[in-house]
C-alpha cells in the first residue's frame, strides 16, 4: 500500500493527528513538518496516479475543492502568496502540497529570500525541529478547520 493510501486508512479508523477535514474528493492534514506554517496536503480519496485517470467531472470537484483548501490555508495562516505542487514522484497517488510563502522565507537559500520551497536544504526542511508540537497542531488543525468552514 504506498504511503498516502496508509495515511488515509488513518484517517478512516482515527488515528491520524495531522487530519483536519473530509471533502467531496478527499482529505485535508496539516503537513508533518512546518518549516513553511500552514504547509497542508490535499489527498484525493482514491489510489489514482495521474488528474486525467479521473473523468471529467471528478477532476473539476477535486481541482476546486482543491482550490478552496488553499484559500482557507491561505487566510488561516496569513500567506503572502500561495505554492501548489502535484507531484508525485515519490508518492504515486494524487495529492496537493500546498505552501504558504512569505517574503524571505527561505532565508539565505533563496534568491533575497525567494525561490521554490525545495531550494531549502532538505535536512532543515524534515528536521525534528520543523515538526509542530501537539499544542501547536492542535491550534493549526483549528484555525485551518474554521476557515474551511467559511468557504
Amino acid at each position: 500500500m504506498c504511503q498516502v493510501c496508509e495515511r488515509i486508512k488513518m484517517i478512516k479508523n482515527g488515528s491520524n493527528p495531522y487530519f483536519v477535514k473530509e471533502m467531496q474528493t478527499g482529505y485535508v492534514v496539516i503537513g508533518d513538518f512546518q518549516h513553511f506554517k500552514g504547509y497542508t496536503l490535499f489527498l484525493y480519496k482514491h489510489h489514482k496516479i495521474e488528474l486525467f485517470d479521473l473523468d471529467i467531472e471528478e477532476r473539476n470537484l477535486f481541482m476546486r475543492e482543491m482550490s478552496c483548501v488553499a484559500e482557507a490555508v491561505s487566510k488561516a495562516f496569513d500567506a503572502q502568496k500561495m505554492n501548489y505542487e502535484l507531484l508525485g514522484n515519490g508518492d504515486v497517488h494524487l495529492h496537493w502540497h500546498l505552501f504558504p510563502r512569505r517574503k524571505g522565507d527561505l532565508g539565505e537559500y533563496g534568491n533575497n529570500g525567494n525561490g521554490p520551497v525545495w531550494w531549502y536544504p532538505r535536512e532543515k526542511l524534515y528536521a525534528d525541529s520543523a515538526r509542530p508540537s501537539e499544542n501547536e497542531l492542535q491550534a493549526m488543525r483549528a484555525d485551518l478547520l474554521s476557515q474551511l468552514n467559511k468557504i
